[in-house]
């Protein structure tokens, strides 16, 4: 089982929970601008070479949330979806 499917598996019956209004408030979340900040800060420096390893380990625990979030939010759309047609 290779990393995306393993979320996948793991994250799809989570979404299954959600209901419609709890969907909807999943895709509207929007990362505050301090954090989106900080992560565009952390990826300049790290494009420089520059982080040094607390940066790096906090820019990678950043960008494993965001990228869990993205999952999360595109369930909850299929989710969504799938009430809708219900």
């Amino acid at each position: 089982m290779d990393a995306p499917t393993g979320i996948d598996d793991l994250l799809e019956p989570l979404s299954l929970c959600l209901d419609a209004d709890s969907a909807r408030r999943l895709i509207a979340f929007r990362t505050e601008r301090p954090v989106q900040a900080r992560i565009e800060m952390l990826g300049h420096r790290a494009n420089e070479g520059s982080l040094s390893p607390s940066e790096r380990a906090e820019y990678e625990a950043l960008i494993n949330a965001s990228d869990f979030i993205a999952i999360l939010k595109l369930k909850a759309r299929r989710r969504l979806d799938q009430i809708s047609h219900e």
